[in-house]
């Protein structure tokens, strides 16, 4: 039997601990769309009015944690309120929001670029009130959008990169547990209130797996983490991925009759669908994000994107995931930026995306983290010229450094492109920064047979022929990348001979239609003719 892993540590706090393990980076409160106590997403965010409410709501919580708290305590919470109450800080966000930035991403914006200073600082302990920001900036982010941050279950070893303070004091320590982080530091304020109230505690273990629940010890004394056996040190850069597409054919293979090679992935709008997949035999063609994330609130929380993110690609497995990136605006709004003047103009998509960089960055951020657990790729949607594709890979590029200064573990995932607009489709061989490919025959459709958003189902065996020879000479101009296709043409059958026939060799549909595009695909021939004796 396998010995278990001991993780050399440095001591931040004296004692000895052991107790399931709670991992911090993966959120256990539900959405506020999830919270029958919560407000509506609709409610729980709004102009400067919203902010100041949230930041006296804070303030209020802070205050009721400081009662019959420690004098030590006292003076960690007296700091954060007078952070909240610092004038500097809302005048920064308030000239944000006149710069037409949502209430939540000018906080997020705000409290994140004061953070990013305290991180640089060279005094350590400087960089260790980085954690009392970033304790400040989630409080208030729970309160506009009615989600407090849940504790964790008492005796827990707590692990992540860090601990805010105001959760190490909300949290009962008199049933045991400990601390384990990966970064972290002894002149921080958790560090401080650990050894006040005799908590072990250690840093600097560098970033490990472990499952929620595992047994960890935290040896205080010698400065460790024991871990059972069957966990690891996590490499802290991991190279990056080639695009998901060029793995045309592992487990599950398929092919047509006469022996050409098809993959067939499923799409997903709920990470729920994914629950029921097989990733033996299919991984995810697409998985549109803006079903999952469909608040203000939502699109703000880099951990609760994170968190969903991962949860499809561990379930997935080896198989390649598609997530395409919020595809909001015209018929797809955001609840709680339905009154901003880009979405009043009628973007949508990329450029919608690049019009809110805000709302991207978070994205970018949780998609780069999420990397890590499984073959992600990254789709853009509505892509009309290739700038926008350099502009987001530059976006992601910069998130990147971010999260590589914090010491956050990511990985730079392919980024390819939706082909949904004719324009695109007619010059696909000037998308040279795009990895790969994939045809949305909806809005092709649409945009092509100049149809309203309501006539498309009535339009689209019309319409058929003319998108059939548009994907066929657009295949030709994707210099052999990656090429699939994900919209509703791809799961009927009666379109997959000429589909077959314009070279197309992946296709990803609902996971109903699954079956029946598997039996037809396999009674054809890869020109799209029928096998004999069919």
């Amino acid at each position: 039997m396998a010995e278990p892993l001991r993780l050399k540590a440095k001591s931040a706090s004296p004692g000895i601990a052991s107790g399931p393990a709670f991992l911090a980076e993966e959120p256990k409160a539900p959405s506020a769309a999830e919270r029958p106590d919560a407000a509506p997403a609709s409610q729980a965010v709004g102009g400067y009015g919203a902010l100041e409410k949230a930041i006296d709501i804070s303030i209020g919580e802070l205050e009721h944690l400081a009662d019959g708290a420690d004098a030590e305590s006292r003076d960690i919470i007296d700091f954060q309120i007078e952070v909240l109450r610092d004038p500097s800080i809302a005048e920064a966000t308030g000239a944000r929001m006149e710069a037409d930035e949502n209430v939540v991403f000018a906080w997020v914006a705000t409290l994140d670029a004061y953070i990013g200073e305290l991180e640089a600082a060279d005094e350590e302990q400087m960089r260790a009130r980085a954690v009392d920001i970033l304790d400040i900036k989630n409080r208030v982010l729970g309160a506009l959008a009615g989600t407090p941050i849940a504790d964790f279950p008492p005796g827990s070893v707590f692990i992540g990169k860090d601990m805010e303070p105001s959760r190490f004091l909300a949290h009962d320590w008199s049933k045991g547990g400990g601390i384990a982080l990966f970064a972290g530091s002894t002149a921080g304020h958790v560090a401080l209130l650990a050894r006040a109230k005799s908590v072990p505690m250690v840093i600097g273990t560098g970033r490990f797996s472990a499952a929620d629940g595992d047994p960890v010890s935290v040896d205080g004394n010698a400065g460790a983490v024991i871990l059972q056996a069957g966990s690891m040190l996590i490499p802290p850069l991991v190279p990056a991925q080639e695009p998901a597409g060029d793995t045309q054919t592992t487990g599950g293979e398929l092919r047509t009759a006469d022996g050409v090679p098809i993959l067939l992935s499923i799409n997903i709008n709920d990470p729920a669908e994914i629950d029921a997949l097989d990733p033996a035999t299919a991984g995810v063609g697409l998985m549109r994000s803006e079903f999952s994330i469909t608040s203000v609130a939502d699109a703000a929380n880099e951990e609760r994107q994170l968190a969903i993110y991962r949860r499809v690609l561990e379930q997935a497995g080896d198989r390649p995931v598609t997530i395409r990136m919020l595809d909001i605006g015209g018929d797809k709004p955001l609840a709680g930026l339905e009154d901003l003047p880009a979405l009043a103009s009628g973007l949508r998509g990329i450029r919608l995306l690049l019009a809110r960089p805000e709302i991207a960055r978070v994205q970018a951020r949780a998609l780069l983290r999420a990397a890590v657990f499984g073959r992600l790729s990254v789709m853009l949607p509505m892509v009309t010229f290739p700038d926008e594709i350099d502009r987001i890979r530059e976006l992601f590029r910069e998130e990147a450094e971010k999260l590589g200064r914090r010491a956050l573990l990511h990985r730079m995932p392919p980024i390819g492109m939706m082909v949904e607009v004719p324009a695109a489709a007619l010059m696909l061989d000037t998308f040279g920064a795009a990895a790969f490919f994939s045809f949305g025959t909806n809005d092709l459709t649409q945009y092509l047979a100049a149809s309203a958003r309501d006539d498309i189902d009535a339009d689209a065996a019309k319409a058929a022929p003319a998108v059939l020879r548009l994907i066929a000479r657009a295949v030709k101009l994707t210099a052999g990348k990656p090429v699939s296709i994900c919209g509703d043409m791809a799961g009927n059958p009666s379109y997959l001979p000429g589909l077959l026939a314009a070279g197309l060799r992946h296709f990803s549909v609902a996971p109903a239609r699954r079956p029946a595009i598997r039996s037809a695909i396999i009674g054809l021939n890869a020109d799209g003719t029928r096998a004999a004796g069919e």
